[in-house]
């Protein structure tokens, strides 16, 4: 049997083979997407780009001959060597078409490139906010559409087939349009006497009665037509404002000369993720910097990451900051509250009690969730150092405990940055927390 298809290629075909191929190997590609931060800057987190999987992701079990056994016949086009008969040594090796050892390129792995959506969905697929209440709804452009009802006129696309037939049914039986069985049984009735080989006497009159009944039914049929233009219904949408919700990031960071160029890569990666993860779950994301060191200012964000400043550390200097910027501009009923702080836990024994009394009287309370990312010096990333607690780690803890929207972890080293992040926002069961 041959089988010729000679349907036209549908234009979405490769968007559809292209879905099927990601659900099909979305495990790999998944690893591959979080593989690939190593490679990626910040700049081009957000972007598109290839990821690179092992080639037995795309394996599929095939149907093949036996290698053994059988008659074949082939055909060699180009063929200048070989004559009727002649027997064809087996390439060396299980497979053909691979390269020598030292020749050609790798084939063991496979790119893939990925829209900038895509890579999104499958970065962040299986994080979430630990606590998504929106505390406000703003009136945001108008994006979306929703059912109104139906219409007489429309798109033919939208044509409510049910609908239609309701009111095309109601109007037949208002007007009492004959139905199929009435013509059936009159037709039926005309024919058993026109079938009669013994004529009664009063067929003639019975007959002419029947027809004159068919030919009326069969003008009523045809004047009250079985839908009419006035049943059309087609469904009928409108545009209308989706509610947006806002949020504010706050990225706090101790800039004292303790901090080196390493902590700070290292908090910039951690806030340039919960940024682009912020900014999936809302609409709309402001980041505001404070960096610290005895004092604490607001700065913009190249000042905050590159600027040096000399001096002593009091992390309540930036607390204080934080809660004078909410107070001035984003009041807590209005706004989904995000905090960010980077150290490297060097502080002042005799802030921590002050400290802990603003975190738990004052930030909290209009905190959606507030992150600590203490970290370390790459040289100094061994156990010893990771099991070693600094004075703000031990003044935080007590706090981290005690309230489910404060978590604290540790990094001393760029991969462990998002495997910490990962860890803070993975999806959890009702009433489930990572232990601090």
């Amino acid at each position: 049997m041959h089988i010729v298809d000679r349907r036209l290629n549908p234009g979405g075909k490769s968007l559809v083979n292209r879905q099927r191929f990601l659900r099909r190997a979305k495990a790999y590609v998944s690893q591959a997407v979080r593989d690939s931060l190593k490679d990626r800057s910040i700049k081009d987190l957000a972007g598109e780009g290839e990821v690179t999987i092992r080639r037995d992701a795309i394996h599929e079990p095939t149907l093949h001959r036996a290698e053994k056994g059988g008659n074949r016949e082939r055909v060699l086009p180009g063929n200048r060597e070989f004559l009727e008969g002649d027997r064809i040594k087996r390439p060396d090796g299980s497979s053909g078409g691979g390269s020598q050892p030292g020749e050609g390129e790798d084939q063991d792995d496979f790119r893939f490139a990925l829209s900038r959506e895509e890579f999104l969905d499958l970065f962040l697929e299986d994080l979430e906010l630990p606590d998504m209440a929106k505390k406000k709804l703003v009136a945001g452009k108008i994006e979306g559409v929703r059912r109104a009802g139906y219409s007489t006129i429309g798109n033919p696309s939208n044509l409510s087939v049910p609908r239609t037939m309701q009111k095309a049914m109601s109007r037949r039986i208002a007007l009492r349009r004959p139905s199929g069985r009435d013509l059936s049984r009159i037709e039926d009735a005309i024919a058993e006497i026109e079938g009669r080989t013994v004529p009664l006497p009063d067929d003639d009159v019975a007959l002419e009665r029947l027809r004159e009944e068919r030919a009326h039914i069969i003008r009523r049929r045809n004047l009250i037509a079985y839908i009419d233009p006035v049943d059309l219904r087609f469904r009928r949408f409108e545009p209308v404002p989706r509610p947006v919700a806002q949020a504010v990031m706050f990225c706090l960071m101790d800039v004292s000369g303790s901090m080196t160029a390493h902590m700070k890569d290292l908090a910039k990666r951690f806030f340039a993720l919960l940024h682009l993860f912020l900014s999936r779950c809302y609409e709309h994301v402001e980041v505001v910097f404070i960096h610290h060191t005895d004092r604490a200012a607001e700065v913009d964000e190249e000042t905050f990451f590159y600027s040096s400043v000399t001096g002593g550390t009091l992390v309540s200097s930036a607390l204080d900051k934080l809660i004078e910027v909410v107070k001035d501009r984003y009041s807590p009923t209005d706004w989904n509250i995000y905090v960010a702080q980077a150290s490297d836990g060097d502080t002042l024994a005799s802030d921590n009690a002050r400290v802990v009394g603003l975190m738990q009287d004052e930030i909290l309370p209009f905190c959606q969730y507030f992150a600590y990312l203490e970290v370390g010096r790459e040289e100094f990333a061994s156990i010893e150092s990771a099991t070693s607690t600094t004075g703000l780690w031990d003044a935080y803890l007590p706090v981290s405990q005690a309230n489910r929207q404060f978590t604290m972890r540790k990094v001393s080293h760029r991969r462990e940055i998002y495997p910490v992040f990962r860890e803070l926002f993975q999806r959890r069961g009702v009433g489930e927390r990572a232990s601090a």
